[in-house]
């Protein structure tokens, strides 16, 4: 297996060599992405930039198997969808690549989460099985110190009292919740409490209509009294996180990155500030496919954050933090 050193990443040189070393693995070792190389005709020998890699479409892992490892599967992780639909997997031999990525980026972001009451507000995600985000919120809460962390479901006096505490005592707060959930509880609740933090992921489920992010935002604001909001984007298929502080602008750990693709053509890549169909590079996925096609549209901006503005038409709705534009 590729030695896993990306997580010590420092330049844009140190990046491109890692993402050459486990593109080349897996183009060796990961059975569809192989295929779909030579399908496209590309002699993978001669990929010498990471901005040369094909892109696998994320589609693939609703109907194949996506696996550059021989080891055993230690977890499988499958996205939410209604009765009936078809549903991604990702197929997780090495968890400890998962909880090492997370557990990076998230103190990266936001410092050691020991030192943070961590509020969990995800009804959805808690009533399916396999749901990525849960197993990352259940080892955060594990990690937190303080004894008013763990998950809130249809609780909301319960979340609303100890958000009053927490705010009285001064204790540095993490409130993450499914949109459709916030908007519920600050349906019957409202708080000042400018220090919290309240990060937004997923979307509205089916539960709520879905709204402009500007709006939505403008909503959780006022309700919390927070300045901004921040967001979570990540999904079934990558194992790393980017994170948004306000604004709707995400910024990724160094071990992962966005480019843009041509939405007419997708096999070329576009300049930053233009739109096109995003691709992530999320190297803590060694050990299925590392180089993914999503179905979101974005924005690169010359700071080299990225913001989320749709969805290609004919894509099924998926719980990646997609908020209708």
């Amino acid at each position: 297996m590729v030695a896993e050193h990306f997580f010590s990443i420092k330049s844009e040189d140190d990046f491109n060599k890692a993402a050459l070393e486990v593109f080349n693995f897996q183009a060796k070792n990961c059975l569809i992405y192989a295929q779909y190389i030579k399908h496209l005709n590309i002699n993978f020998h001669k990929i010498d930039h990471y901005e040369k890699i094909p892109f696998l479409p994320i589609s693939f892992f609703k109907s194949n198997t996506v696996l550059s490892s021989d080891l055993p599967v230690q977890i499988t992780f499958s996205s939410s969808g209604t009765t009936g639909q078809i549903t991604s997997r990702h197929l997780v031999t090495k968890l400890s690549l998962y909880e090492d990525s997370f557990n990076k980026a998230f103190e990266l972001f936001y410092g050691p989460v020991k030192d943070i009451c961590l509020l969990a507000l995800l009804p959805s995600y808690l009533e399916r099985e396999g749901s990525s985000l849960i197993y990352m919120v259940d080892d955060l809460l594990k990690q937190s110190q303080h004894p008013e962390s763990g998950y809130f479901l249809h609780n909301h006096i319960d979340l609303y009292n100890t958000l009053l505490a927490l705010k009285q005592s001064g204790q540095k707060t993490i409130l993450i919740g499914v949109t459709y959930a916030l908007l519920d509880f600050l349906e019957q609740y409202q708080i000042d409490f400018p220090e919290l933090i309240v990060m937004e992921t997923g979307g509205m489920k089916g539960k709520r209509k879905e709204m402009v992010r500007e709006e939505l935002h403008h909503v959780l604001c006022q309700g919390f009294g927070v300045k901004d909001i921040h967001s979570e984007y990540g999904m079934t298929e990558l194992l790393s996180q980017a994170y948004s502080k306000g604004k709707g602008i995400f910024f990724t750990p160094p071990w992962m990155k966005i480019l843009l693709r041509d939405t007419s053509d997708p096999l070329s890549l576009i300049s930053s500030q233009q739109i096109g169909g995003i691709n992530v590079i999320d190297l803590a996925n060694v050990n299925s496919c590392a180089f993914i096609a999503t179905q979101d549209l974005g924005k690169i901006h010359n700071d080299n954050g990225f913001e989320v503005i749709g969805r290609f038409d004919n894509a099924d709705i998926r719980g990646c933090n997609l908020l209708v534009q």
